[in-house]
């Protein structure tokens, strides 16, 4: 499936303020790496964050979030957001900046 543009646009846009953001087409979506870290991701019409394990726990508890799994095997300190919780902006600028603050600690 391919991952959405508009999301993929709209997480772009989210992240304009940061500096050294590159992009890289990975795990069959976009990636958006923060000083070359893996931080979010785009697949299918969902949102893939690394929020570290502490931040990936915690988000497991919010609606609309799961935990990431790559050919069957759970990803530690990871979660993918549906599309339902990250409808808003607002919602979508959350989650990245919870990944932004998760990233900066291990530069």
């Amino acid at each position: 499936m391919p991952f959405s543009e508009s999301l993929a646009a709209r997480t772009r846009d989210a992240l304009v303020r940061e500096k050294d953001i590159s992009e890289k087409k990975m795990f069959g979506g976009l990636c958006f790496l923060l000083h070359g870290k893996l931080l979010v991701g785009v697949y299918g019409d969902s949102l893939l964050l690394r929020l570290g394990p502490d931040g990936a726990k915690a988000a497991l508890k919010e609606p609309h979030v799961r935990q990431m799994d790559m050919g069957g095997r759970p990803m530690k300190g990871w979660v993918i957001v549906e599309p339902e919780g990250v409808d808003a902006d607002r919602q979508l600028a959350g989650w990245i900046e919870r990944a932004v603050e998760f990233v900066m600690t291990i530069l």
